[in-house]
């Protein structure tokens, strides 16, 4: 099989909902990061053979394929198609997926994997509840497929998160103690400049402005549940944000014509099912799953990037692989960093690539549990 490369990682800064990016057209945000990777690789333009962009809740501004928009928005060649991929959260993580199995299929030699959403503008499940006024509440209202398999229990990230925390009993107080580092590590990387290889400003944003100085235990305390009588709050959760990011893959073959240096090659990519109900506990058994694949234990893992979705969903997993916490999400996770629903996949591998370089690591593992009860982990080998 044919081995596909990663040469080039980047993202915009993630802006706080309401922040510095909120009013840039996701066009814009998406044509930027795509401009600046093709600048920088001195790949002609015109030889690029795909763009493939996650993206959820694709309505209004991100509707109508929001991959080749980004592309044209950017003043990029006409003859270069874009297809954007909706898998929940994984969307962009999925993207890189496919983009590297076009290349290892040989089909393909230089393709960019990516994802743009901007939160602001398009809040989360804005695809859901636009269909309200015709009656459907949600997706699965009036599906007698769904209600004789799965009943009318609710199918809800909220009763997830807080089922997961009931089940491993996870308090409150846990959660936050999470929350609480995830921003101080988020803090520490923009103080140490960690960010700064992989980042580009933009619209005059420089850092992440999602990670928040001033937050405390007391302060997260005071907060409201999400749910009543549950342990969840918004403190504990992820933040929504507006941010892009981009990465290039390529073969072998495109690596001598055109003179490029791989930074990491994609040593596993998987996908794996659980219950939709629970919803965010698959990141677990695919982890195993995908280790077992690839031939390698959790011990030859130097960094793993987990999406936070909730705190007690990397709590779960922590305490189910017992992967050490201080090389998972070392820099912060998205309670601190924000999560652009279909960016996230793309900042995430963005971010594992970076730190897999600052620490001389040699694999590096990321997985996020996504909606419908999903997990994508890819498996990538710093060279």
């Amino acid at each position: 099989m044919k081995q596909a490369y990663i040469v080039d990682a980047l993202r915009t800064p993630t802006g706080r909902r309401k922040g510095g990016l909120a009013q840039v057209h996701a066009a814009d945000l998406g044509g930027f990061v795509l401009k600046e990777l093709v600048g920088r690789n001195g790949i002609p333009a015109d030889e690029y053979d795909d763009v493939v962009f996650g993206c959820v809740d694709t309505i209004g501004p991100l509707a109508g394929n929001i991959a080749r928009t980004c592309w044209l928005a950017a003043g990029l060649p006409l003859t270069v198609p874009g297809v954007t991929v909706d898998r929940q959260c994984g969307s962009s993580q999925q993207a890189v997926h496919f983009a590297a199995q076009a290349v290892m299929s040989g089909t393909q030699d230089v393709v960019v994997a990516g994802g743009v959403q901007t939160m602001t503008q398009i809040p989360i499940s804005s695809a859901m509840t636009a269909a309200e006024p015709l009656g459907f509440t949600d997706p699965f209202s009036g599906s007698i497929g769904w209600r004789a398999r799965f009943g009318d229990a609710p199918v809800s990230q909220f009763h997830a998160a807080q089922r997961i925390a009931d089940h491993w009993n996870l308090s409150r107080e846990a959660m936050e103690q999470y929350a609480l580092e995830s921003h101080r590590r988020a803090l520490a990387a923009i103080e140490g400049g960690y960010f700064s290889r992989e980042i580009v400003p933009f619209a005059g944003v420089v850092h992440d402005e999602t990670p928040r100085k001033d937050t405390t235990l007391a302060k997260m305390a005071s907060l409201e549940p999400l749910m009543p009588g549950g342990a969840l709050t918004a403190a504990v959760s992820s933040q929504t944000c507006d941010a892009a990011a981009a990465l290039l893959i390529v073969s072998e073959d495109a690596l001598k014509r055109y003179g490029l240096k791989p930074r990491a090659r994609i040593h596993h990519l998987s996908v794996l099912g659980d219950d939709p109900l629970w919803m965010l506990t698959a990141p677990i058994p695919a982890t195993r799953h995908a280790l077992k694949k690839a031939g390698l234990t959790l011990d030859d893992i130097d960094v793993v990037e987990l999406n936070e979705a909730f705190a007690s969903v990397a709590l779960a997993w922590l305490a189910e692989t017992r992967y050490p916490h201080e090389k998972t999400n070392p820099n912060g996770g998205a309670i601190a960093l924000g999560h652009p629903l279909g960016a996230t996949g793309a900042r995430l591998m963005t971010s594992l690539l970076h730190e897999l370089e600052r620490t001389q690591g040699r694999y590096g593992l990321q997985t996020m549990c996504e909606g419908g009860g999903l997990a994508n982990v890819t498996i990538i080998e710093r060279l």
